[in-house]
């Protein structure tokens, strides 16, 4: 399978300057195969082909005065630039197709937006130096923190400029089976919720570490200083950095936490299973925020990928499972209960059960697992007795002694 691995680059303000030019031509080039594309659509004639795009607005282009300036970057950020149209309108057709969710067709880009990125490909002849600093061509050798090792040679490299203004280098690798663990027995149900973030079906109960509510008074703050900030101003966009490196701190923590809880998950278990969640449905409630927060979909995504990397199985149950509604004991279906009841008994075992640690145990043994239902068991409650057998009789039964 194919993985990304991203390391933080720290260019000096020569090449930032680069970079930046990069970003631009790359972006006029996207802008002007749209505009073309939308004039032929709308004229009525046929659909301009990439290789007919590229020669008139990249190769006859550099020789106009007015595009001259594209021939200051690689060519090959240039044409990967018109792949991304291709990919934009691949992805439009296939929604509109049913075969992926819909999504609107491609849009013009602006140099105001705050994310930029382009892509280098092997024909770019980057490379990484003995110095190991990566070397692009037409921007120089940029310092690169390698927190860790590539597992093989990458095949393509993307630079991207987030909204805090720091730039990653995202490179793409192959990898293969030498990466697949040992087989283990343990199996796993995982219920995920915001009282706490994952509960487990052998009973364990990991807390929601809620890193946006955690930093939402410094976020109020830096929010409040860049409204009062003139639209244009230098000191408006200082405010603005302030704020997308808030919300970028609390991003990167979200995502170590996912990142650390995944692997170990799969690292320590044959089989995980959980729930589809229809988080776009709740982020439309008055939980959105706490939804947001949590982050479900990304974890679930790292479950999934690295289950296929190492060899594991992943399984996601239907959203419609009555896991919180059905006894891990005896089965019975008990119907929907408030979410202020964490804790029930089940009327017909007399079990008295913990409402994630029940529904985490059934979300195993809807994906097939043999997993014990005893970490749901809270307590043993009594048993009722039927109507007929409690109590005394007001006339003298027929004694069954012999």
């Amino acid at each position: 399978m194919q993985l990304r691995y991203s390391f933080r680059l720290y260019p000096s303000a020569g090449q930032r300057s680069a970079l930046a030019r990069a970003f631009g031509c790359a972006r006029v080039v996207y802008n002007d195969a749209l505009r073309a594309r939308e004039t032929a659509r709308s004229e009525g004639m046929p659909f301009p082909k990439t290789g007919h795009l590229s020669k008139t607005l990249i190769t006859e282009a550099k020789q106009t005065p007015e595009r001259a300036w594209l021939g200051e970057v690689s060519a090959v950020v240039l044409q990967q630039s018109l792949r991304d149209l291709d990919t934009a309108y691949k992805n439009f057709f296939d929604g509109l197709k049913g075969k992926r969710p819909r999504m609107g067709p491609p849009r013009y880009k602006s140099r105001k937006d705050t994310r930029q990125a382009v892509r280098f490909t092997a024909n770019a002849r980057w490379s990484i130096t003995p110095g190991q600093k990566l070397r692009l061509p037409k921007i120089g050798d940029l310092k690169v923190n390698w927190s860790r090792t590539l597992p093989s040679t990458p095949s393509t490299v993307t630079v991207v400029k987030d909204s805090a203004g720091r730039c990653f280098a995202s490179f793409v690798v192959e990898t293969g089976p030498s990466e697949v663990m040992p087989e283990t027995a343990p199996e796993l149900g995982i219920d995920l919720g915001l009282g706490h973030f994952a509960v487990l079906s052998d009973g364990t109960k990991v807390d929601s570490p809620r890193f946006l509510r955690r930093a939402e008074k410094r976020l109020r703050k830096a929010q409040r200083v860049l409204s009062h900030k003139v639209k244009g101003s230098c000191n408006r966009d200082k405010a603005r950095l302030k704020v997308a490196r808030a919300h970028a701190r609390v991003a990167d923590a979200r995502r170590e936490f996912h990142h650390q809880l995944s692997t170990q998950l799969i690292r320590e278990n044959q089989t995980v299973a959980v729930e589809d969640l229809a988080v776009k449905g709740l982020a439309r409630t008055r939980l959105a925020k706490s939804v947001h927060d949590a982050g479900w979909s990304a974890f679930v995504h790292m479950l999934e990928y690295k289950a296929a990397r190492y060899g594991r199985v992943f399984v996601r149950i239907g959203r419609f499972e009555p896991t919180s509604q059905v006894c891990s004991q005896c089965g019975v279906k008990d119907g929907p209960k408030p979410l202020n009841v964490r804790v029930w008994t089940c009327g017909a075992c007399g079990a008295v059960l913990d409402r994630d640690i029940n529904a985490a145990v059934n979300v195993a043994k809807a994906a097939g697992l043999a997993v014990s239902a005893c970490g749901a068991l809270i307590r043993p409650g009594l048993v009722p007795a039927p109507r007929d057998e409690a109590g005394t009789h007001s006339t003298p039964q027929p004694s069954t002694a012999r």
